[in-house]
């Protein structure tokens, strides 16, 4: 069964770190590219990071770049997203998704993910 389970959300203070992770079964992990998003109340699911081992590709929604860091541990099948120095604008729920198997390139648009997570809460006060 193909699955992606995030985890690591919670509530941190402005500047702090959060490490989220995405579990995802081998199915769902090998030979896609990989995204994670995030959606605030009343807001469009956004883009916040992409990766793709074919390539060796990453790309950061400017938002984000410079703080956030997507990584991947193929041994467990989990892909990461380090966050530093949150910022109140950064509270959302994070998705992690997973593009068509096979595709090389990256992906940045919600529509193109075959497959998400239920998503985990980051909340940061300030």
């Amino acid at each position: 069964q193909e699955q992606l389970v995030e985890s690591g959300g919670g509530l941190v203070q402005a500047g702090g770190s959060l490490r989220l992770s995405c579990a995802a079964s081998e199915r769902s992990f090998a030979n896609r590219p990989m995204t994670w998003f995030r959606q605030s109340p009343g807001k469009e699911r956004e883009f916040v990071a992409a990766f793709t081992r074919t390539t060796s590709t990453i790309f950061y929604a400017d938002s984000v770049k410079g703080r956030f860091a997507i990584s991947s541990d193929d041994a467990k099948n989990t892909l990461y997203l380090q966050m530093n120095s949150l910022e109140v604008e950064d509270t959302a729920v994070y998705f992690c998704a997973a593009g068509p198997l096979y595709r090389i390139s990256i992906f940045t648009r919600a529509v193109d993910a075959v497959l998400w997570g239920q998503g985990t809460q980051v909340t940061v006060s300030s």
